[in-house]
Order: C-alpha cells, then sequence, then structure tokens
C-alpha cells in the first residue's frame, strides 16, 4: 500500500463521479499529502480541502474550471484537512459541512500541533443526514475515534466510503487523548462492519479495495496492541515512556510523540474496562499497572 505517488496541482480520474487533486504536504503524519477528493460532474462537492495552501487553493480552483462547486465537506478539524475550507468557501461561495466542533476537547500541545481551532462549519452534519445534488447524494456517517467529530461520507451511487483519517491504507490511525477516543475508535469499527461500502478512499494513500477484511484486520491489530501493553504491566509498574521502548522497539524518534498519545488511549481505555490500574487519573506522566 506503500507505492503511491499522486501528481501535485493536477486532477486524477479516479471513477465515473471521483477525482482527486492531492495537496503538496507530504510529511511523517501525511503520507504523500492531503487527498482531496471531488465528487459529480458540473455541480461537485469538495472533500477535504486541506491545508491554507494558495498552491492547492489556486489548482482546485483553476482545475475545476466552469464546474460549480456547491458543497465543501469536512471529516475532521485537524490542519492537513480544513484549514483549506474557509478560503474555497470565499472563492466559490459554497458553504462548508462538517460535524459539531463545539464541545471538542484538546490540550495546549494538541491545539498547538494538530487542531485547526478556527474552524467552523457554515451548516453542523449529523449522522444519517443526507446531502443530494442532481447527479450524487452522499449519507453522513458519525464515526469518532481519531477525534471526536470526525466523519465519512458515503457516495451511494458508487458504495464508496470516503474515510479522511478514521481508516487509511498507508498507515494506523492516530487516536490522541482527549478528544480522541480508543473506546470509540474500536465502536466505529465494529458499526463499519455493519455497512455494505466496496470501497474506501482515506485521505491519505491509496484506496482500500477490500473494506470489510480491512476493517476486521485492523481492530484485530489494535486489540493486540492491547493485550501486548497488558503483558507488558504483567507483575510491573510502568510509565508511558517505559512502554513506548517494548510495544514499539526501534521506532522512528519522530514518531515517538504519536506512539505516546496512542499508547495513553490504549491506558485510558483499559483502565476504564478496570483492566489496569494507574496512580490517579490516567495521563501521560501516570504509572500503570495490572489490578491485583
Amino acid at each position: 500500500m506503500q507505492d503511491f505517488s499522486p501528481p501535485y496541482g493536477e486532477i486524477e480520474e479516479i471513477s465515473p463521479l471521483i477525482r482527486r487533486i492531492t495537496a503538496p504536504n507530504p510529511s511523517l503524519y501525511t503520507f504523500k499529502g492531503t487527498g482531496t477528493y471531488i465528487i459529480g460532474r458540473g455541480d461537485v462537492a469538495v472533500i477535504d480541502p486541506g491545508p491554507n495552501m494558495s498552491t492547492h487553493h489556486d489548482a482546485i480552483i483553476t482545475e475545476l474550471g466552469d464546474e460549480k462547486i456547491t458543497h465543501i465537506l469536512v471529516t475532521h478539524n485537524h490542519k492537513d484537512h480544513s484549514p483549506g475550507a474557509r478560503p474555497l468557501a470565499t472563492s466559490s461561495g459554497a458553504k462548508i459541512y462538517a460535524f459539531d466542533v463545539g464541545n471538542q476537547l484538546y490540550s495546549a500541545e494538541e491545539a498547538e500541533e494538530g487542531l485547526d481551532k478556527d474552524f467552523f462549519p457554515d451548516v453542523i452534519l449529523k449522522n444519517n443526514d443526507e446531502i443530494k445534488s442532481n447527479n450524487w447524494t452522499i449519507d453522513v456517517v458519525h464515526t469518532p475515534g481519531h477525534l471526536s467529530n470526525h466523519i465519512c461520507f458515503g457516495l451511494r451511487e458508487e458504495k464508496a466510503l470516503f474515510t479522511g483519517d478514521h481508516v487509511m491504507g498507508w498507515s494506523t490511525t492516530l487516536i490522541s487523548p482527549p478528544d480522541g477516543s480508543m473506546q470509540d475508535y474500536y465502536n466505529s469499527l465494529n458499526m463499519m462492519m455493519t455497512r455494505d461500502d466496496k470501497i474506501y478512499y482515506p485521505t491519505h494513500g491509496l484506496p482500500i479495495e477490500n473494506p470489510l477484511s480491512f476493517i476486521k484486520n485492523t481492530l484485530e491489530h489494535r486489540l493486540s496492541r492491547d493485550q501486548e501493553i497488558m503483558h507488558a504491566l504483567e507483575g510491573q509498574r510502568y510509565s508511558i515512556k517505559d512502554l513506548i521502548g517494548i510495544v514499539y522497539p526501534n521506532l522512528n524518534k519522530n514518531l515517538h510523540d504519536a506512539a505516546r498519545r496512542t499508547i495513553l488511549a490504549h491506558l485510558i481505555r483499559l483502565v476504564a474496562l478496570g483492566e489496569l490500574e494507574s496512580d490517579g487519573q490516567p495521563s501521560e506522566s501516570s504509572i500503570y499497572y495490572r489490578k491485583q
């Protein structure tokens, strides 16, 4: 799933109703960049306009030419997904559609590093909402976990689901408390297994062509990580820093922050279930141990 080299600033034809323009913002967390999807022909929806980069904004406007942007859809308010929405709305006259961000929980560190705190939608979406145009229909699927406001968009005509960062073909998804929740993530994965989507289009990386199998494997991987953490704490009292070296040996140091947040998400869930204990409320500075 790593062999992916999208052109920057150009529309790629994906299917009869789907096109993609990739933003030139590759990184350890965005892979080759943010994939902005164009839905429909003539009157179109734009999913995840990406970062506020003039080159990407201009590419969307230029490549669409005389076509009209009628909806701007945002899966969640991370800085590689949502900041480009407002400039695109100003240029096109389209409204921005997303889940409510008003009750979001965040730490100062998260707000600085990843959350787009300035983002707000013009239209607040809810689970199971429907968005229609003359040649496409989109269903709103609330999938909390990566963030509490994360939603996926289902293109009914092609049984395609645009998964944002909920599932990605190139990497596991970062779950970062306090707004990210591992239990919510598990619940959302289980819900997705009840759907009949034929293909997933994540915002980063290649399409996922066997969705049900992929979701099952993702859930199994997360549950196995729970077991690794439980096993590491057998007869031991460890901090998250200790656990990183055990659970993620030889990890690139540039990814330690992501590993630290993900382990915390697992620990919060396991403490809530009564499988583990911590000295005080679970936090990055807590010591964790097996329940006696």
